[in-house]
């Protein structure tokens, strides 16, 4: 199973794809954790990317499928892999098709979690996360046991600097816009699930899985 998660930030990727990987028995790939690991690496794409990053630009698309390439081709991908944060634009999805054909691959689905601008900004406004392990909660829709504590490890919980509405609404925007040419290019396809985010963590999973099968 070869997939790609799109969805604005405040969609509930992360806990679909932690869900859809466990399932599947594939690894998932997040663009940001590759760059993490190969700056820390000090591999040469790695000292590429972060010459960009430290300069605040956006890595340029050739460093970023190059990088993605190679992880594709690990061990580990070999019977799937579901990306996530890759591809941001039609650019990179051409690129990632034509890396794809030359392994003798292509993608099977592109998952699509739709939910609509006002309700993310409610969830992000609402969002907590623990300072020890990173688990997320949120103070209405998946409040903790105890309130101001981590259910997994009892660390205390806090809100992030960029959670506010004016910052959020911002990055939706920009999600919105860069990614609308995105959804179009893979709708034409015909790859694409477009799944109602709006739903509980449960029944967006349950969508998920149903349009797969």
């Amino acid at each position: 199973m070869r997939l790609v998660l799109l969805g604005p930030p405040g969609a509930g990727k992360g806990t679909q794809a932690s869900a859809i990987t466990k399932k599947y028995n594939i690894p998932h790939i997040s663009t940001g954790d590759i760059f993490r690991l190969n700056i820390k690496e000090g591999t040469d794409l790695g000292k590429k990317a972060k010459e960009y990053m430290d300069k605040g630009l956006l890595v340029p698309d050739d460093i970023v499928v190059s990088i993605v390439k190679d992880r594709l081709t690990k061990d580990d991908c070999k019977d799937g892999f579901l990306l996530d944060g890759f591809p941001r634009t039609v650019n990179q999805a051409d690129a990632l098709d034509i890396e794809l054909e030359k392994m003798g691959f292509k993608l099977d689905k592109v998952i699509n979690i739709d939910v609509e601008k006002d309700e993310l900004i409610n969830r992000a406004i609402g969002r907590r996360i623990c300072k020890k392990c990173g688990a997320t909660y949120h103070v209405e829709f998946n409040p903790p046991k105890q309130s101001g504590k981590c259910d997994v490890c009892g660390e205390g919980l806090y809100q992030r600097d960029d959670d506010t509405e004016e910052t959020v609404s911002r990055r939706i925007e920009v999600y919105l816009k860069e990614t609308k040419p995105l959804i179009d290019y893979y709708t034409k396809k015909g790859i694409i699930l477009n799944i109602d985010g709006k739903q509980s963590i449960e029944k967006v999973y349950e969508d998920i899985v149903k349009s797969l099968e």
